[in-house]
């Protein structure tokens, strides 16, 4: 018994006062594993007393000091939705997108912290469009959907070295779609078009003639869209095969 530490002591003494006193000496000591389990312990019992929001917001940077930030995030987010006026709910709500930024990985893994962060930082500047983290929150959103962007970019190739010609044509229309101001969307539009005469060439006879059409379709958005592009003489002579294949196929 006497050789316990004083935090075992104070952990098991079953005195609200003293450990929530603790946890606070802790955390300002930055031994975050020590305070986050003395507030937990007293987490219940200071719901709606004075002290509360003060020891829900410190308890929340706990997770984050220690990079637990799937919890930081949600810790983050169920403090500004349960103090609603809190002087700290601002930095709640950016330190909850943020935990989900630095759990972000490289654009080949899945990207739902990614999506998480996007959501998350617009929501903030929406709500505070005049704060001074708006310009770090447009900053980080730029990073982020560059990420989903090299992510879309990379499944639509995938299906395409795959020779899976159907799928890559739905992926980069999709992406096209979701971002139409990437700076791949000559390339993206070139290979829409490459995938879609593959799609035709290998597909069963039956089809093979409204997919040509499909291809020289396709074509015609692309040099509309790029006449000057570097790639069209490529696209000119998908065109001139797809072209000579369907004439066939109608006589």
């Amino acid at each position: 018994m006497g050789c316990r530490s004083e935090y075992e002591r104070i952990r098991l003494s079953g005195h609200p006062e003293i450990q929530l006193a603790k946890a606070l000496e802790y955390y300002e000591a930055k031994e975050y594993m020590r305070a986050q389990t003395l507030f937990e312990l007293v987490l219940n019992q200071y719901r709606g007393r004075p002290e509360s929001e003060e020891m829900f917001f410190k308890y929340a940077y706990t997770f984050y000091y220690q990079r637990q930030y799937t919890m930081s995030a949600h810790y983050f987010q169920n403090f500004a939705a349960t103090f609603g006026y809190s002087e700290f709910k601002e930095e709640a709500e950016f330190l909850s997108a943020y935990s989900s930024y630095n759990m972000s990985p490289i654009f080949r893994l899945d990207q739902k912290p990614t999506i998480e962060a996007l959501q998350g930082f617009q929501a903030f500047v929406n709500a505070y469009p005049t704060s001074d983290r708006v310009p770090e929150c447009n900053k980080l959103m730029r990073e982020m959907r560059l990420k989903l962007e090299e992510k879309a970019f990379a499944n639509g190739k995938m299906y395409h070295d795959q020779k899976k010609y159907q799928a890559a044509i739905q992926s980069f229309e999709n992406m096209l779609r979701e971002f139409p101001e990437s700076d791949r969307s000559e390339l993206v539009q070139f290979m829409i078009l490459e995938s879609a005469y593959h799609y035709a060439v290998n597909s069963i006879f039956e089809r093979r003639q409204e997919r040509y059409k499909l291809a020289l379709d396709k074509y015609r958005d692309f040099v509309k869209k790029y006449p000057s592009s570097q790639y069209r003489p490529d696209a000119d002579e998908l065109y001139k095969k797809g072209r000579e294949q369907l004439k066939n196929l109608i006589k």
